[in-house]
């Protein structure tokens, strides 16, 4: 009972998401769209900017409006109303429209694209806009309404409010006793204290949001974290995926060095002679003046192979030579397929020459 109970334990203890997410797991997800982003920067961002370029471009906005309404009111109020002076007095106030609305617009798309890259980089992905029927879940939906997540958002989205609500109070409460002056200012001047109010209250909201919207944006990379942990096994599983189980790698090398062996060993009945330690080491040795440019090793062999290596050379008639010190230099510095070092050749050819005087070469 106790060692099943430790085995339960540890079991859970693996299957709990305490590890970091792995860089395969970050991207996986950063390609389906789950970053750690908050809409709240960029919304109080865009307001901040609005409100900056009222401020700068107040004097050519006013221009702008004033050319469009004395249009009308000096130009257009003797004019045949028909459906083609209607279409084309439309289009045209459309376009003057979207001038005066340009410079807004412009800031607008920089300011968003900015906040934006800003938190996740550049990413572009059409995973978020494939349908999902799970969330059709009725269950599922649910969950989502009385969960942790909804409840944070309940308590972030009450949290501006109050903090919206009061700014205005503060602010206006700070000009109570201009209120009452307004009924004897002209009219040009109640307008430019309602702007400037206006403008005031609006950075006021706008930099408080933005200071939220930090607080938010910490928030929710604190969730991204904690969604994204795995568990012992979950990193294992992913290691196994991403190179393989162990198990069937090892048995694939196996494989390759017994097939590489058996290669090895077909060529030693081609070999010119084989070098011996005599029993620790053998090397095989070849060598062709019309293709080679020098003695090549063929195969070789420690222990068991050496002794495999001796026992195909004398079945196959290939002369073998005991030189421990040369058998030894051979086997640690040269692999299967290589030449001869150079300070090596004398005495390899000099066992070649013996080699070929005992066959009768030359």
């Amino acid at each position: 009972m106790p060692r099943n109970r430790l085995r339960m334990n540890l079991q859970l203890f693996a299957g709990e998401k305490t590890e970091r997410a792995t860089p395969k797991k970050r991207q996986d997800s950063r390609n389906k769209g789950q970053v750690a982003k908050s809409a709240e920067i960029p919304s109080s961002l865009i307001l901040l900017a609005c409100i900056c370029c009222l401020l700068v471009l107040g004097p050519y906005f006013q221009k702008q409006i004033l050319a469009m309404f004395g249009d009308v009111l000096l130009h257009r109020l003797n004019m045949d109303v028909t459906e083609q002076n209607v279409l084309s007095l439309f289009g045209h106030y459309a376009i003057q429209l979207l001038i005066v609305l340009a410079p807004i617009f412009v800031i607008v798309l920089v300011i968003a694209f900015a906040a934006y890259y800003v938190q996740i980089g550049w990413l572009f992905t059409l995973e978020p806009l494939k349908p999902k029927f799970e969330k059709l879940n009725p269950l599922s939906g649910a969950k989502n309404i009385f969960g942790i997540r909804s409840v944070v958002e309940f308590l972030k989205s009450s949290l501006k409010l109050i903090t919206v609500a009061l700014i205005v109070f503060t602010t206006l409460w700070s000009e109570k006793k201009r209120f009452l002056d307004l009924a004897h200012l002209p009219v040009q001047d109640i307008f430019a204290f309602v702007a400037s109010l206006a403008v005031r209250m609006g950075i006021f909201v706008a930099a408080l949001l933005f200071i939220l919207a930090v607080g938010d944006f910490m928030y929710q990379r604190y969730e991204y974290e904690k969604n994204l942990r795995m568990s012992k096994q979950d990193i294992k599983d992913e290691y196994k995926n991403m190179e393989g189980d162990p198990l069937i790698k090892g048995k694939i090398k196996e494989r390759q060095r017994k097939m590489a062996l058996m290669r090895m060993m077909q060529e030693v009945p081609k070999a010119d002679v084989v070098i011996t330690n005599p029993t620790h080491f053998a090397v095989a040795l070849k060598y062709d003046g019309k293709k080679m440019d020098a003695p090549t090793v063929i195969a070789k062999g420690q222990d068991y192979l050496a002794l495999r290596i001796r026992e195909i050379a004398k079945q196959n008639d290939v002369m073998t030579m005991e030189n421990k010190p040369l058998a030894r230099a051979l086997f640690e510095r040269t692999e299967v397929g290589e030449s001869v070092p150079g300070d090596l050749f004398q005495a390899v050819a000099e066992v070649l020459a013996y080699v070929y005087r005992l066959k009768g070469r030359r």
